[in-house]
């Protein structure tokens, strides 16, 4: 495909392999999440081979679906809205594209290895897997060139505000990456930190990054993906430009901020703890912007909602990108994390915003690009479009509300006492209690994985240029798709 006013064509096979890998990617981690769900409910799957234990599947799980499935739909992402902002083929031209997805791709199996393997390492010493971290440094760099050297070499004068998120979500990782990563190898076999630091000034270090990358990862580069395709999809302008920059700078220098909100109660100077809870309470104020600005942008189009579900994928990820962020500065006020901190109310915030808005925005640009970049007048079925959104959906909201009611549930049990002022319960009685909760969060994830397997055929058969005639009234016009 080529802009109309310019000869160089847009590079749109780089953004197809991202678009293959995430897919792929997605189904490895939803696996894996599923599998380590039950194993919590039934710890008889624990098997007696270490590399399928909880504690190495755990972060294979999470590093999978954020940087494997996330950060591929980012990448894939980027260089297609890019290139149509700015109206010119990306810098480095294919070469430096390919050598970026081929060596995020190597950063991501090296990286999976090195969990399976148990070869990970702390921040005192460094294990082998120190050049992981050097190599991931340079595929960075590179896709930094790639993105900006686009934006530079622009035939559009102005800089539309998805390139200002993916931008931002682009540095402050690298920044996040090197400051929590900082060492010096001094042999083949191991690295000496240089960003090591004891106790409470470490775990002060550790969530600075934790923290900023679910803001700048998980939160800046996926708004990119809203005020593009939401837009795109709905064929509306974005509700109000002006709100989008407010949004871009307050959620940018606000989220910095808030990551000692993680460490309440703990060694932590209490100034500190404040400091995180009040700015992590003022980004109830650009998010709820940020939410406002996407759901109305379908002023003029809401029965769009009934007739494209991939829209409607799109739309609903906002509306869990709205009380995902109204939920996290919640649970940052002291009073409220006294009860929910180290429960599983966490783990239903964090997969709330997971599955709800990360996912369902990395699908609904899935389904939209993969009929566009190979040139198909519409998905093979719309049908399967919504029959993955309902599933997916139910799956969610069964996952999270285990997580909730088990979460608070514990948080009530451990802080329980008898008229004798000792604890009423034992922990291994909370653990049973939780037991119901953990198969419903477990059956729940079964269910988003088999959305994800539906949506994988869907793209199959797409991709292979498969027709199918369908006769639901939600079956979208099979227009010709645009980019």
């Amino acid at each position: 495909m080529t802009a109309t006013d310019h000869a160089d064509p847009y590079l749109e096979d780089i953004i197809k392999a991202f678009t293959i890998a995430a897919v792929f990617w997605g189904l490895v981690g939803f696996l894996v999440g599923v599998y380590i769900a039950f194993q919590l409910a039934f710890p008889l799957l624990n098997l007696d081979l270490p590399w399928t234990t909880f504690g190495r599947l755990r972060p294979l799980h999470t590093s999978a679906v954020i940087f494997a499935f996330g950060g591929n739909v980012l990448i894939g992402t980027s260089f297609y809205v890019v290139q149509r902002t700015c109206r010119a083929s990306l810098f480095g031209g294919e070469s430096l594209a390919r050598f970026v997805f081929w060596g995020y791709q190597l950063f991501i199996v090296m990286a999976a290895l090195g969990y399976v393997l148990g070869v990970t390492q702390s921040r005192e010493y460094a294990e082998p897997e120190w050049f992981v971290d050097i190599w991931l440094t340079i595929v960075w760099v590179a896709y930094l060139a790639v993105f900006a050297g686009t934006i530079l070499k622009r035939r559009e004068p102005h800089i539309y505000v998805a390139n200002w998120f993916y931008l931002a979500f682009i540095i402050t990782i690298a920044l996040l990456h090197i400051g929590n990563n900082l060492a010096v190898p001094v042999s083949v076999f191991g690295a000496k930190s240089y960003s090591a630091y004891s106790g409470v000034q470490d775990a002060m270090t550790q969530w600075w990054y934790g923290h900023n990358a679910v803001g700048f990862f998980l939160t800046a580069g996926f708004l990119a993906i809203m005020y593009y395709f939401v837009p795109k999809r709905a064929a509306r302008p974005v509700y109000s430009y002006r709100l989008s920059i407010v949004h871009f700078w307050a959620l940018i220098f606000l989220y910095i901020w808030a990551g000692p909100h993680h460490l309440h109660y703990t060694a932590l100077p209490d100034w500190a703890q404040t400091l995180g809870m009040v700015f992590s309470v003022m980004l109830w104020m650009p998010s709820w912007g940020g939410m406002i600005n996407g759901i109305m942008t379908l002023s003029g189009a809401w029965e769009k909602l009934r007739t494209d579900p991939v829209l409607r994928f799109l739309v609903t990820s906002v509306a869990f990108y709205g009380m995902s962020t109204f939920e996290g500065p919640l649970m940052s006020i002291k009073a409220v994390n006294s009860l929910s901190h180290y429960t599983d109310w966490t783990i239903g915030h964090v997969h709330s915003g997971a599955l709800g808005w990360v996912a369902f925005i990395s699908f609904g640009a899935l389904y939209h690009l993969v009929p566009v970049l190979w040139k198909r007048a519409g998905l093979y079925s719309m049908r399967l479009v919504s029959f993955h959104f309902w599933i997916a959906t139910i799956g969610i909201v069964l996952y999270i509300t285990s997580m909730w009611i088990s979460g608070i549930m514990q948080g009530l049990m451990w802080r329980a006492y008898d008229e004798w002022g000792f604890l009423q319960y034992s922990f291994i009685e909370t653990v049973e209690a939780m037991h119901p909760y953990y198969v419903g969060r477990a059956v729940g994830g079964v269910l988003f994985l088999i959305g994800a397997v539906i949506m994988a055929y869907n793209m199959i058969r797409t991709i292979r240029g498969d027709v199918r005639v369908e006769r639901s009234f939600e079956a979208a016009p099979r227009a010709v798709a645009v980019g």
